[in-house]
């Protein structure tokens, strides 16, 4: 798919299902509608659309305990412009759901940006928009996602990794540098630095930062 200018509006899609890992996605989530945040602070009515999706619109309940209600369903969804798929235990049922594994492959055929964080890649190369393709997952889920041959390359302390207009990120906090990377893409480099800005976001190492 044709690549949106920078000034471009886009609908960003975040797929949710039970044992969904909640940072993979929240994490991201902060960082798209932080960005619309910070058009509003500017004066622009510049907005990206992000929506929360699960299969049939129903409540998921996420790897912690979280609960968190659908904004739509896979019937009812816009059309996205991202995709992004989280990861957590729930994947390895999903990749198993054929209704959710038909829905990614349609979804992403159309998609300017298509991601995951964590073991989402896992469903991104089994249901095909990553297979073939380097990618990166959880550290701990390297090995067992290197063993199933349907990524090209699974690289290993990397925080992100982008293959075409597929982008895949370590885990769980690693999905908000790709979101922040990807918010450069979609606007520009010094509006996703004010991004970052707006969520006082500078990691430094724990313990170490403590005063």
């Amino acid at each position: 798919m044709t690549s949106k200018p920078h000034t471009a509006e886009r609908t960003i899609g975040i797929l949710l299902f039970d044992d969904a890992e909640e940072l993979d996605f929240v994490g991201p989530y902060e960082v798209f509608t932080m960005s619309n945040e910070m058009y509003g602070y500017a004066g622009s009515k510049q907005r990206d659309k992000v929506v929360l999706i699960s299969e049939t619109g129903a409540t998921v309940t996420c790897a912690k305990g979280m609960r968190v209600e659908a904004h739509c369903s896979f019937e009812n969804a816009p059309k996205l412009d991202v995709l992004l798929i989280p990861g957590g235990q729930g994947t390895r049922a999903e990749i198993n759901n054929k209704p959710l594994m038909d829905w990614v492959v349609k979804v992403a055929a159309t998609c300017e940006w298509v991601t995951s964080v964590c073991t989402g890649s896992l469903i991104l190369t089994a249901a095909g928009p990553a297979k073939g393709k380097r990618v990166t997952t959880h550290w701990a889920f390297i090995d067992t996602l290197r063993a199933r041959n349907e990524a090209s390359k699974v690289l290993d302390k990397v925080r992100y990794v982008r293959d075409g207009n597929v982008l895949t990120a370590a885990g769980v906090s690693a999905g908000i540098d790709m979101a922040l990377w990807l918010t450069g893409q979609l606007h520009g480099e010094d509006h996703a630095r004010t991004t970052q800005l707006g969520m006082q976001y500078d990691p430094a190492p724990p313990y170490a930062a403590a005063v």
